[in-house]
Formats: structure tokens, C-alpha cells, sequence
């Protein structure tokens, strides 16, 4: 079972920081994501998702590749390529993975202004060691799938951590 963590900061960049600092903590071992992502909330409110996987892509690339590899059977690989890509980022941007889109901008609408946060799906973390280096980048915790005590540590320690400045 995943756990979710959503942390918010007070700038528009920390969100990004901290997703850099959790992918050099999945390469140590210490942190194995589902998925991650960030959402920043600019001036003028315009909430903007920064995902870790661009599904539409991915699936036009796998989509195209299968779709010419079909289309070599019928003498015609650029035209099923083409229908191949077509059909792969159509289903691509129908499918949602991970952490749920429409949650994640419920939860940024009521993101200040000039902010960001960050989504965690993590499947498997060791706590001690990831929460002190994440609370170096200080923030807020909005919303956890923790229990009341331990959602309290993760805010205590990242209430303490608020003095890390760039």
C-alpha cells in the first residue's frame, strides 16, 4: 500500500528542489516513489502540474512504434505509425496515473499565490533519513495518509527545517 504526503512551501521553486533531493534519495535506496509531482501557483493564480511522467508522450511514442510495426505487415508503416501515435497520445492523455489530476488541483486552489507544493506517492520510505533531509526545505504539510502522530512529526520537523534558505 502507498502512502500520500503533500507538502506545501512559500515559493514557487522549493517544490522542485525537494523532487530533485527525493530522486537522488530513490537512486540511494532510501525512498521507492510511485509517483511525484509539483505543482506550482504563479502571481496571477494560474495553477500549473509539473508531472514526473508525461503519459500523452509515452504512449505516442509506444503507439507509434506498434502501430508501424503493424503497418509493415500492411505495406504501409508511415501511415501506421501515424495512426499508431495518434491513437497511443489519445489514450495516453485519457489515462491517469498515479495521483489523481482532479485531486491535485482541488488541493492547489487553495495554494497562496507565488507558492508551490509537492505530491508524493511513495511505496516504500525510510522515514528517519528521508524526513531529515526533507527537512532541510522546511514547508507545510497539507494532507498525508499518515497516522495523526506521525503526520505531527513530519510537521514538526519540517517546521524546524524553515530555516534553510538558497
Amino acid at each position: 500500500m502507498s502512502d500520500l504526503i503533500v507538502v506545501a512551501y512559500p515559493d514557487q521553486f522549493r517544490a522542485s528542489e525537494v523532487k530533485g533531493s527525493l530522486a537522488r534519495m530513490q537512486v540511494e535506496h532510501l525512498i521507492d516513489l510511485e509517483d511525484i509531482c509539483c505543482v506550482t501557483k504563479d502571481t496571477d493564480g494560474n495553477v500549473k502540474l509539473h508531472q514526473s511522467v508525461n503519459l500523452t508522450a509515452a504512449s505516442a511514442v509506444n503507439g507509434g512504434f506498434w502501430g508501424m510495426l503493424i503497418g509493415l505487415l500492411f505495406l504501409n508503416p508511415l501511415l501506421g505509425g501515424l495512426l499508431g501515435a495518434g491513437a497511443g497520445a489519445l489514450s495516453g492523455s485519457a489515462v491517469d496515473y498515479g495521483i489523481s489530476d482532479d485531486f491535485i488541483r482541488e488541493l492547489a486552489d487553495h495554494m497562496q499565490t507565488n507558492s508551490s507544493a509537492i505530491f508524493i506517492l511513495v511505496k516504500k520510505i525510510t522515514p528517519d533519513k528521508v524526513l531529515d533531509e526533507l527537512g532541510k526545505y522546511g514547508g507545510t504539510v497539507l494532507r498525508t495518509s499518515f497516522t495523526k502522530d506521525v503526520e505531527a512529526e513530519w510537521q514538526n520537523a519540517l517546521k524546524e527545517g524553515n530555516t534553510y534558505l538558497v
